[in-house]
């Protein structure tokens, strides 16, 4: 299409690719630019594939704050970049849910970091977050991490 993407990939997207944390996701959580071409390129790719339409989406959009970013790749047609660690954090430990891999990924974050505690957890979510509430049950499986 001769057109120069930009995506920044979110959730378990970048624990796979970026942490070697997991084999797979069911789909890519991601923003990216120009909106259009890389919609169309997505479907092409889903359609080459057997994947579902939506397999890469931009729902996680409305969850974003300001952050900083990393680029992953830089291929000639598509730059792919990811946030910080502390970011993917604070975002698992907000959505973090019971018999997903939500567990395994914020025990990969928290090691990367060298986090030392439930309140160092809290603290970068607030950072980022600051009027969020972390869900109780969110905040136990953080504690739990660190017993």
């Amino acid at each position: 299409m001769d057109v120069k993407g930009e995506i920044c990939l979110y959730g378990g997207a970048v624990m796979a690719l970026a942490y070697n944390a997991r084999p797979d996701t069911e789909d890519v959580d991601a923003i990216f630019e120009p909106v259009r071409h890389i919609r169309i390129a997505a479907r092409k790719v889903a359609e080459k594939n057997g994947l579902e339409i939506g397999w890469l989406n931009n729902a996680v959009e409305m969850f974003l704050t300001t952050h900083d970013k990393k680029i992953l790749l830089d291929m000639s047609h598509l730059k792919i970049y990811v946030p910080p660690p502390d970011y993917l954090l604070a975002m698992k430990t907000l959505s973090a849910r019971a018999n997903t891999m939500d567990r395994d990924d914020l025990k990969v974050l928290i090691l990367d970091l060298g986090v030392d505690g439930p309140d160092a957890v809290f603290q970068i979510v607030k950072n980022y977050y600051p009027k969020k509430e972390i869900k109780p049950a969110a905040r136990s499986l953080i504690r739990e991490l660190f017993d």
